[in-house]
């Protein structure tokens, strides 16, 4: 969905923002992306540490379940959509 600016701007992925790993970011729009697996369910505190020390520094993170991905991927990418519309 984020690859080859399908959302008209440009996605990294596996990218190293300052101490962390984020799934995906785009520079422009200061947007993280967390893809959240089966793990991410028992490092709940954690997550939200980790969120919380983004929007501190100005990014906006959204989170997407693999099960949201995998069994609707057309709603994801609507929402990708409108957040990029809510942040322009």
């Amino acid at each position: 969905m984020v690859r080859n600016n399908r959302l008209g701007y440009k996605f990294r992925r596996q990218q190293i923002l300052v101490d962390y790993i984020v799934d995906f970011f785009c520079l422009e729009l200061k947007l993280i992306v967390e893809i959240d697996g089966d793990y991410h369910l028992n490092k709940v505190d954690y997550d939200e540490t980790r969120t919380l020390f983004f929007e501190e520094l100005g990014y906006k993170v959204i989170r997407f379940t693999n099960e949201e991905i995998i069994g609707n991927g057309n709603l994801v990418y609507t929402k990708l959509l409108q957040i990029i519309s809510e942040i322009k």
